[in-house]
C-alpha cells in the first residue's frame, strides 16, 4: 500500500494498515517516533530537524556510536550533547540490546513525566524493533530445529552469510563475538532468533510511530563513497592512530564498526590506501544494503524515499513525517 505525501515523495505502510497511523489505540500526548534508514541515507539530519521543531529529545539507536573515541567512523552526530546514549562506553565494554532497551526505559519514563516527545533514531534495526515490537533473550536450552537450519545454512552457503545476519540482527553482539568462529556465531544467531524470556519495558503511553528512509542502492553507493571521502579529510585514519596509541585492542567490541580495523591494517603497512578504502567502501554498502533488507521486514513502518540530501531534500522528508503524525 502507498500513499503521496507533500513535496512528491512516497511513502509505504508495511504492516500498519494505512501510512502515518502508527499503532493504534493512542490518539493523543507525546509521540515516541523512531527514524531508521541504511546508513548514509540522512535519518541523523531529518531526526534532529524534527527535534527542533518539537522540542523533542534525541536517542541514539547507533551500535557502535555508544563507544567514546569512536567519532567520525561511526558518523556519531557533531553535536551529540543533544543526543541521549552517545559517548556512554568505553571501547572495551560490553554493550547490547539488552542494555539499551534498560537505559532507554528510564529515558522515555523522564520524558513522558515532562510531556516531551522523543525521536529515536539510528540503523539498528534489532535496537528499535525491540523498544516497540519487544525483545527477549534466550534462556534455557537452544532451539534443536534452529540450531540444524543454522547449520544447514552454514554448510550450504558458508559461514559468511551467518556473519552477515548477525551483523544485521543485532550488531552490538557481532562486536563481542569472534566472527571467523562458526561455532560461537551460530550460538549467538541462537541467542537473538531462537526466544527466551522477555525483557520488560515499561513504555509509557506515547503515540508511536516508526519511519524509514530509503534511497536507492545505486544513489546510495556513490552518497557513501562520498562520504567516506569526507571522512577521511575529517581525520577518520588519525582518529585510528590515536586509538593505536592508547592500545585500543583489536578484539574490543568497538573495533568492530567497520572500518576501523581496515584502516588498522593500513596504518601498520600490511595494505595499501587503496586496498583500505576499496575494503571500507565493500563494507559499507554491503551494511547499507543489510539495512534495506531489514527495513522491508520491519513491522509497522512508514517508508519515505529520500529524493535528494539538499535543503528541499530534508524539508521534504521531515514535511511526510509531521503530516503522517500530526
Amino acid at each position: 500500500m502507498s500513499t503521496k505525501f507533500p513535496c512528491g515523495l512516497l511513502v509505504f505502510a508495511i504492516s500498519s494498515g494505512i501510512a502515518g497511523v502508527g499503532y493504534k489505540g493512542v490518539v493523543s500526548g507525546p509521540k515516541l517516533v523512531a527514524v531508521m534508514g541504511p546508513t548514509g541515507s540522512g535519518k541523523s539530519a531529518v531526526a534532529e530537524r524534527l527535534a527542533d521543531d518539537w522540542g523533542a529529545i534525541l536517542v541514539n539507536a547507533d551500535a557502535f556510536q555508544v563507544y567514546r573515541g569512536f567519532d567520525i567512523g561511526t558518523n556519531k552526530p557533531t553535536n551529540r550533547e543533544r543526543y541521549e546514549l552517545v559517548d556512554i562506553c568505553d571501547p572495551e565494554e560490553q554493550f547490547g540490546v539488552g542494555e539499551w532497551l534498560r537505559r532507554v526505559e528510564g529515558i522515555l519514563q523522564s520524558a513522558w513525566e515532562a510531556r516531551e516527545d522523543v525521536i529515536v533514531v539510528g540503523g539498528t534495526g534489532l535496537y528499535i524493533r525491540a523498544l516497540f515490537e519487544g525483545y527477549a533473550e534466550m534462556s534455557g536450552p537452544p532451539d534443536p530445529d534452529l540450531r540444524e537450519e543454522l547449520m544447514r545454512r552454514e554448510a550450504e552457503e558458508g559461514l559468511e552469510k551467518l556473519v552477515e545476519l548477525l551483523k544485521t540482527v543485532d550488531p552490538g553482539l557481532a562486536a563481542r563475538v569472534d566472527l571467523r568462529n562458526g561455532v560461537r556465531v551460530r550460538r549467538a544467531l541462537e541467542k537473538v532468533l531462537g526466544g527466551g524470556e522477555q525483557i520488560q519495558v515499561e513504555v509509557p503511553d506515547f503515540r508511536k510511530f516508526k519511519f524509514g528512509l530509503d534511497v536507492a542502492v545505486e544513489e546510495l553507493r556513490q552518497r557513501l563513497e562520498k562520504r567516506l571521502l569526507e571522512m577521511i579529510d575529517g581525520g577518520w585514519i588519525e582518529e585510528v592512530r590515536k586509538l593505536n596509541d592508547i592500545n585500543v585492542s583489536e578484539n574490543a567490541p568497538a573495533m568492530r564498526a567497520i572500518g576501523y580495523y581496515s584502516w588498522r591494517c593500513y596504518l601498520s603497512g600490511a595494505t595499501t590506501f587503496d586496498e583500505a578504502f576499496a575494503e571500507v567502501l565493500k563494507l559499507t554498502v554491503q551494511y547499507a544494503k543489510r539495512q534495506r533488507t531489514w527495513m522491508r521486514k520491519e513491522p509497522n513502518l512508514n517508508m519515505i524515499a529520500m529524493q535528494s540530501w539538499d535543503e528541499a531534500g530534508l524539508e521534504a522528508a521531515v514535511s511526510a513525517i509531521k503530516t503522517s503524525v500530526d
